[in-house]
């Protein structure tokens, strides 16, 4: 029998997007089978009886993917051998992702085409799933860019070969030149590192974070970590250009052997597709520095993340260049799961505390790796100075290394408020779930918030931060949440490796 802690993890898994036409409905294999001879040979059934497929064979995921994009969506699509191969499913919940950014009014609408979506896809491949996709589900118009001949080609073909929608796709051919223009032309520091009071590192805490220096994005720092490829945004988007969102499927391995390491499935893919020096932590980190320097000419930046270990790195270098708003979910298919990152350098106009945010009267996070020259009375200390900063009441107790915090509703606006820190959800990992960088209208202003954070030691270098409410009449619904998300951000900032 399942423990009560399996159970509680299968139920608060996540799930397919809502709208995504497979989350009723999955692929139902033995019809396909039924209407389309050229899938029957790759159909066999298991011991249950249910219909299946072998996912480890190129040739019956690619020919999935084509009746799957001709039976449900109209389109007529081939790639060839060894290209990469998507699928359908998931695919679908990136586009419905984005769906849900440019419906919300988190930010304004930056474009001047009234209504006409317009979304520029990074190396869209042989397949040009995101174009074709967006194209026929929602009229959205697309640029696609890629590097080599086969996929320029491909991707054009499977655009003239859908002519109801090819009107509305442009194939770009992104120019590699030998000499390209040095990173610190690119991203002059005066744009990207001092840009206003929403920069997160320098502002968030004065008198205990120092401005990052404007050589963190020095392309020499670490080579490993450092994309050095064929233009990504800059260079392909064109002077002037104006779009409502790019996206992006990254390189997500470092070599090709790496790339194998998964024997259950054959998806294809060419080195240009899959591999580039440091991963998809560097390429994803280019598109940031990227859109640091292109600032307004998208009102969302957006990318896949193939592992959940580098949305911390990433959105630290979303905090230095100064974005405005970061926003994360979970793309879920199966057994595979990806992580979708958006961000933003357009201010918010919509300023509320979300009521999806949970009211926890209890709260903890572990400080692991914790630098040798801290010990846990300097995080006490920069505790203090967090709620100080506010104008919040402390009182310390050093000798059981708690603090006892009563913030009144103006406390709570100036801890949360748009200069101290956009707030990002890469906790929350939910489609439905929206908590906004700012909170100015946290009202009604009742009673104070009383809390208390401890600090325990673990093992060397770890610690525990444990926050609770002392009473369970919570004047604003999430905002200790909130709060307690906030200190978390700062001290890992300050403390950890």
């Amino acid at each position: 029998m399942p423990s009560k802690k399996k159970r509680r993890r299968d139920l608060e898994r996540p799930t397919i997007h809502p709208r995504n036409k497979y989350s009723e409905n999955p692929p139902d294999f033995a019809l396909l089978a039924s209407l389309y001879t050229s899938f029957q040979p790759f159909v066999f059934y298991g011991r249950d009886g249910r219909p299946r497929i072998d996912w480890t064979d190129f040739n019956a995921t690619r020919e999935l993917t084509r009746v799957l994009l001709l039976h449900d969506h109209g389109i007529h699509w081939w790639i060839p051998d060894g290209q990469l191969c998507p699928t359908v499913p998931n695919r679908s919940n990136y586009i419905h992702w984005i769906e849900d950014l440019l419906a919300s009014d988190i930010i304004g609408k930056t474009n001047t085409s009234g209504d006409n979506v317009r979304g520029f896809d990074i190396g869209t491949g042989a397949n040009c799933i995101y174009p074709l996709l967006g194209a026929s589900l929602l009229g959205w118009s697309f640029v696609g860019s890629d590097v080599t001949d086969v996929a320029l080609e491909w991707a054009g073909k499977n655009v003239k070969n859908n002519p109801q929608i090819s009107q509305l796709i442009e194939i770009r051919k992104v120019e590699i030149h030998e000499e390209s223009p040095s990173m610190e032309e690119l991203h002059d520091d005066k744009l990207v590192f001092c840009e206003s009071k929403t920069e997160l590192s320098g502002s968030m805490v004065k008198e205990e974070v120092d401005p990052l220096p404007s050589t963190s994005f020095d392309p020499h720092a670490d080579a490993n970590k450092t994309y050095n490829g064929p233009p990504v945004l800059i260079g392909a988007v064109r002077d002037s250009e104006k779009f409502d969102f790019c996206m992006c499927n990254p390189p997500f391995f470092e070599s090709m052997d790496e790339a194998g390491l998964n024997p259950k499935t054959s998806c294809g893919g060419t080195p240009e597709e899959m591999i580039c020096h440091g991963g998809e932590k560097a390429f994803i980190t280019r598109i940031i520095e990227d859109s640091a320097v292109l600032k307004h000419s998208f009102r969302w930046y957006t990318s896949m993340v193939g592992r959940k270990s580098n949305l911390k790195f990433l959105m630290s270098k979303l905090r230095e260049v100064g974005v405005t708003i970061v926003k994360t979910t979970d793309f879920v298919q199966g057994q595979t799961c990806r992580w979708g990152l958006a961000w933003s350098f357009v201010p918010p106009v919509r300023k509320i505390v979300s009521p999806h945010v949970a009211e926890k009267n209890i709260m903890s996070f572990m400080l692991e790796g914790l630098q040798r020259q801290f010990s846990a009375f300097h995080v006490l200390q920069s505790i203090e100075s967090f709620f100080h900063t506010s104008g919040a009441s402390c009182e310390l107790n050093t000798s059981s290394f708690t603090i006892d915090i009563t913030a009144s509703n103006d406390h709570c606006d100036a801890i949360l408020k748009d200069e101290l820190q956009p707030l990002d959800e890469a906790r929350s990992c939910q489609h439905e779930e929206e908590t906004f960088n700012s909170s100015s209208c946290l009202h009604p202003r009742l009673n104070n918030l009383l809390f208390r954070i401890s600090v325990f030691q673990q093992i060397p270098g770890t610690l525990l931060v444990k926050g609770s409410l002392q009473h369970r009449d919570n004047p604003v619904p999430g905002a200790f949440s909130l709060i307690f998300q906030r200190l978390e951000e700062v001290l890992r900032h300050k403390f950890c490796r």
